[in-house]
């Protein structure tokens, strides 16, 4: 005689609650509430005015809302035009680290040349110095260019970077050799066999690499600010810096801050909502074997 075994799932309501799991929920609904808190503040901080900000005790709800933050972005301090040079830089960014490291990263992961190995040390070793250390010389080099100014001094620089190449390279090297093999048996080129074969295979690192790229430009303060040098150059950050600080053309006026802090986070948060899937699988499979 055969014997059917039925698995049933026991509902979550129904499972034991140790005490463990309890103060493990506790303690991230803390984390929880402590890392949204200054978001929600910022949030409410953008419906009110200077003076409602500074009065104490605070108050978080706005006791009279005003849109007038918002207003003086738009209409007095041409936040569109920010926000199509952030937009700008961005997008050639991410492109052209895309386009770049996923190349450097194929080369690393799959082709044979001489000095690969050194080559591969040199450009994982330039992960662990701080870009601070080099500001003052690629600000040498974009001068000596001639570039201060311009959106090219502001482009250059991130063009490609060493966790790009890594980050592809890892995943790349993932990737059987045998598939590549099958397409050179049938005739298929270098450039043809990354274009059709591995880059549709890289949507995961590729995502998230164009995640972190868009981020780290879109955030980008130190750079643009001292090659820009004009005001029609400035990004978002900048000119939310140089607007609203307390030496600022406007002088220290938080309500206005907390604005521009707004409308600067939403496409962040858009985009990563959109592309949360790939991003967390990117995260997942890069590097693991």
């Amino acid at each position: 005689m055969s014997r059917t075994i039925t698995l049933t799932r026991t509902p979550r309501w129904r499972r034991k609650v140790t005490p463990a799991t309890v103060v493990l929920h506790v303690v991230l609904s803390i984390g929880l509430v402590a890392t949204l808190l200054p978001f929600i503040w910022m949030l409410l901080g953008a419906f009110k005015t200077n003076a409602e900000i500074m009065r104490r005790p605070i108050t978080w709800w706005p006791e009279a809302p005003t849109l007038d933050n918002f207003r003086a972005w738009f209409f007095e301090l041409d936040m569109s035009r920010y926000f199509a040079n952030s937009v700008f830089l961005a997008a050639v960014a991410v492109i052209t680290t895309l386009v770049f490291c996923s190349m450097v990263g194929w080369a690393l992961a799959k082709l044979d040349f001489p000095g690969k190995k050194a080559l591969i040390t040199v450009v994982l070793s330039t992960m662990f110095v701080p870009g601070i250390v080099t500001l003052i010389p690629g600000f040498v080099l974009v001068a000596n260019m001639g570039l201060v100014g311009t959106y090219w001094g502001m482009i250059l620089p991130g063009m490609v970077g060493a966790f790009g190449v890594f980050l592809m390279r890892q995943f790349m090297l993932e990737i059987p050799d045998s598939l590549l093999d099958a397409a050179r048996i049938d005739g298929a080129g270098e450039f043809r066999i990354f274009a059709q074969i591995v880059l549709p295979l890289c949507k995961a690192p590729l995502a998230t690499l164009g995640l972190f790229t868009f981020l780290g430009s879109w955030n980008g303060f130190l750079w643009p600010l001292i090659i820009a040098q004009r005001d029609s150059l400035y990004t978002l950050p900048v000119a939310l810096a140089l607007y609203t600080s307390a030496t600022g053309d406007r002088g220290a006026e938080f309500g206005l801050q907390m604005a521009g802090s707004v409308l600067i986070i939403i496409p962040v948060l858009v985009l990563f909502i959109a592309m949360q899937k790939h991003f967390v699988q990117g995260i997942a499979m890069t590097g693991v074997k």
